[in-house]
Parts: C-alpha cells; structure tokens; sequence
C-alpha cells in the first residue's frame, strides 16, 4: 500500500460517515498520479445499510454523497451501500475496481480485506468494454474544447492503458506515470509534470492533433486485446456467489467494518 498523508477533512469525513464504512480510497486526480495544487480530493467508498433500513418498506438511497469545501481542501465524497457496490462489481465496471483496489487508502476493514480477494476473480475480457467507452468519450470532449486541456487528454491515456494492463497482466493500475514506464510515451511524462505543477484548467501546449494518432494505435491495440487476453469471458459463479456471501456477511455483522 502507498503511505500517505491526507489531509485531515478526509479522515474526518470517513469518521463522521453515517452508516457503518466497509473501505474509503483516493480516486481521481490523485490515483491516476496527476493531481494539481487545486485538484479537489474524490473519496469513494462502500457503507453497509443497517438490517432495518433493508427490510423495511422505506425505499433507501443506496448512495451517499458528500460535496464540502472548507476553502482549504475541496472534498466530493460517494459510497454506495455493500449490495449495489457488489452488484456494480459483478458487471464489468471498472470504476468500482479501482476504487476497491486503490492503494490510497483512507479507511479500510476486515470486510474490505475480504472483498478485495474476490476483486481477482470478477475481471473478464469485457472490462475492455468499459475503458474504451471511457478513453472515447474523453477525446469526445476533448475534441469539443476551445482551448483543449492537459487534464482529460490523460484521463484519454490513463484510460486506455488502464484497459490495457488489465487484460494483458489481470492487474488493475490507475497511476498513469506507472502505466507509462512500460508505455514509454515521452510526451506524457512531459504532461504529467505540466499538470502536476499547473491547475485544473492547464492548455495541451501543442495542437491535440499531435495526440491523436497515437491515442488511436492504444484503443486499436485495447480491442485487439479482447480476443488475445486470458481473461475469462464471464465471472465464474462460485466468484459471484462468494461475492453475494459477502453482502450477506457484511450486512449481518459477521465481517467488521472497523
């Protein structure tokens, strides 16, 4: 695990969390490896509706969300509760994979723990589905941009290489300036560093033409991954029911939250 120090708005936020917290990590910005001095903090996390709450006729919200910024650290927190966290899981959503597997770790539980040995087992080949959806949406917007920024041309990178470290290793990594060491694209060390010393709103200082050609080999390569990898094309269904075995537990109290 990364070793960290966050800022004391975020562990404060996981403590004051009302309903019991499974696990909350670091997404965003400051997972993919590009935060800037005014990049806001994305917590995301898993809580556990109480056993009442479930059964009762009241409909509950499922998700928690949490916008605050005190002018020193801008916090936008989401949990969900355990059984629509385990249920986005289960269907190729690489958004929930990262958090689940984020090494930076606010608040985490045994019954984290346990959910993270099962993270393994719900990968399929299908999670390419969802990377190319999200590089391609990028460039979407980033073709839309007056003036393009340096921000979503790496999420259009972190995201494709994302897609494709996964079915070529089973491994999920965010942080971009690692996926890059073996991507080895110059430019996006350059990048990088432009974000990491700039702010949000950082121009590409070249055209985003430059770019394209490239980005376009890597969704090639993401989709030609689809048929080489040795990802399973479906998530296994002792995987599916160890999962439902967890939303079970974690509800009943038989895993910790603390």
């Amino acid at each position: 695990m990364d070793t960290v120090t966050f800022p004391s708005q975020l562990t404060a936020a996981a403590a004051d969390h009302p309903w019991p917290l499974v696990f909350a990590t670091v997404s965003g910005a400051h997972l993919y490896g590009f935060p800037s001095a005014d990049s806001d903090w994305d917590l995301r996390g898993v809580h556990v509706l109480g056993v009442r709450e479930v059964l009762g006729l009241e409909a509950q919200a499922e998700t928690h969300a949490l916008d605050q910024d005190d002018g020193t650290v801008e916090l936008d927190l989401v949990t969900h509760d355990a059984h629509k966290f385990a249920g986005l899981l289960l269907k190729r959503n690489g958004y929930v994979l990262e958090q689940l597997l984020s090494p930076l770790i606010v608040h985490t539980s045994p019954a984290h723990a346990a959910l993270r040995t099962l993270a393994p087992g719900v990968l399929t080949r299908h999670h390419a589905h969802h990377y190319l959806g999200f590089t391609a949406n990028q460039w979407r917007l980033l073709e839309k941009e007056a003036v393009p920024r340096v921000k979503p041309l790496l999420y259009a990178f972190r995201t494709v290489l994302t897609g494709l470290h996964l079915l070529k290793t089973g491994e999920v990594e965010a942080n971009l300036e690692r996926l890059n060491e073996d991507a080895r694209l110059p430019f996006l060390t350059d990048l990088l560093a432009l974000k990491r010393s700039g702010h949000e709103a950082e121009a590409l200082p070249a055209p985003l033409e430059i770019y394209h050609a490239e980005h376009q080999r890597l969704v090639a390569l993401l989709e030609d991954a689809q048929t080489t990898t040795q990802l399973p094309g479906t998530v296994p269904e002792e995987v599916r029911r160890a999962v439902s075995d967890w939303v079970v537990a974690v509800r009943l109290g038989e895993l910790s939250c603390s």
